[in-house]
């Protein structure tokens, strides 16, 4: 106790500087390959993808982020192990910040899309198998995360392949493609917004309204939720009689279908970006969060603690400079490489993914955004045949994501004995 009692302050800012390094990493990395389908597809220019994403990662942040910090805070590994030695896991946790966030700026450099999933979980199982012990392992939940990394690319995948059939289907196959996507994409624009909203309503407020005694029904819930899509699909609706598709498009007679696509793209953009901040702020703050714990409870590790509002924003705000100073670097991996993207096509990659992470965070599961966006352009890709497909790029990325694993926890391991060379234990 008496090294927390000493270096407590000092412990507890350490973690607040990593944790704005590791959200930069996650900004300038991860987010730019959630918003790469939108620059891919031509909906939207760099410029305005990184705006975008600046408000609405936040916004999931802050809003949607607390059921996934909550796993990696404390799911992860057994914190009554570390009962005696309350240091030991703050050690842990400011290696694990630390090392997942020097990783992730290696890649960023390279312009490797690597999963800061991979690289924050990675860096707390390395941690505590070699630092403390492997039965300090919730080995148990390590497996179910694992799990998704695999189940997650497969979902989206699968509900990309399916929504980009039903554009085929309902617009492309139709004998008037354009006055079908003038009727159908409002639909498309319903599904965006009523599931971000339920999502963040059942799951996500959960602990902003925590204290504030307001509790309301599955039933008022999903009411609410239907009201917010009603409110998308009307201003979709209006954004798209502003669309001028009565130019001449040559011999594409999908062009203009594609120009009111790209005005969808923007929404599903949106929700993609909300998606991404709700998901992986918890990679940045959910260790911080187990400092603060730790730090201000004089090391009384087991005890139950809100998740800090300020711990939220300052995730947040880290993911926010990261993407827009560096985000640049990485932003067309996945939307010009993979394979080639149409505003339609990113669309489908992009709902996909957004409905799959959005899921997930809201039962708790930090799943790896990177692998999700990747299986669902994989998922539009298969659509149009494998030949669609560059499996070169494809299997690059699949080698960065193996790398990451090994990566995170041998650094971070690396770092726990170094801080207790330095503070004792």
């Amino acid at each position: 106790m008496s090294i927390l009692a000493d270096y407590g302050t000092i412990l507890l800012v350490l973690g607040c500087i990593f944790c704005v390094f590791m959200a930069w990493g996650v900004g300038a990395n991860d987010v730019a390959n959630a918003m790469g389908t939108s620059v891919g597809s031509g909906a939207l220019t760099i410029r305005q993808a990184i705006i975008i994403a600046m408000v609405f990662e936040f916004l999931g942040a802050y809003l949607a982020g607390g059921e996934v910090t909550a796993t990696v805070r404390k799911g992860i590994i057994d914190p009554a192990i570390m009962a005696g030695h309350p240091e030991l896991l703050v050690y842990g946790m400011l290696s694990a910040l630390l090392a997942a966030g020097t990783w992730l700026v290696i890649a960023s450099m390279l312009g490797w899309p690597v999963s800061t999933t991979h690289s924050i979980v990675g860096a707390i199982v390395g941690f505590a198998a070699v630092g403390i012990s492997t039965s300090a392992i919730a080995w148990g939940k390590v497996g179910t995360i694992v799990a998704s990394w695999v189940v997650s690319p497969v979902l989206a995948g699968t509900f990309s392949f399916l929504l980009f059939k039903s554009v085929q289907w309902l617009i492309f196959n139709n004998e008037h493609p354009e006055a079908a996507a003038r009727r159908f994409i409002p639909v498309y624009m319903f599904l965006v917004g009523f599931l971000i909203a339920m999502v963040t309503l059942l799951k996500g407020l959960k602990h902003v309204f925590k204290d504030s005694g307001l509790k309301l029904s599955y039933l008022e819930n999903t009411g609410i939720a239907v009201l917010i899509g009603l409110i998308a699909a009307a201003v979709g609706f209006y954004f798209l009689r502003r669309v001028n598709t009565q130019a001449p498009q040559g011999d594409n007679r999908y062009a203009n279908v594609e120009k009111v696509f790209a005005v969808l793209m923007i929404f599903t953009a949106c929700s993609m970006a909300f998606a991404h901040g709700s998901n992986d702020v918890a990679n940045a703050v959910g260790p911080l969060a187990a400092i603060v714990t730790v730090v201000s409870s004089g090391g009384a590790i087991a005890a139950k603690s809100a998740m800090p509002g300020w711990v939220l924003l300052l995730g947040g705000l880290g993911i926010v400079v990261g993407l827009a100073t560096y985000g640049y670097k990485v932003i067309a991996t996945i939307g010009r490489k993979i394979t080639e993207l149409t505003p339609s096509r990113g669309f489908a990659a992009e709902l996909g993914a957004a409905s799959t992470v959005v899921v997930a965070s809201g039962l708790g599961l930090p799943i790896s955004t990177t692998h999700t966006l990747v299986g669902a352009v994989l998922g539009v890709g298969m659509a149009r045949g494998i030949g669609a497909l560059n499996l070169g790029v494809i299997g690059s990325i699949f080698l960065s994501w193996l790398v990451t694993l090994p990566a995170g926890a041998g650094l971070a391991i690396v770092f726990f004995f170094m801080f207790k060379s330095i503070f004792g234990a």
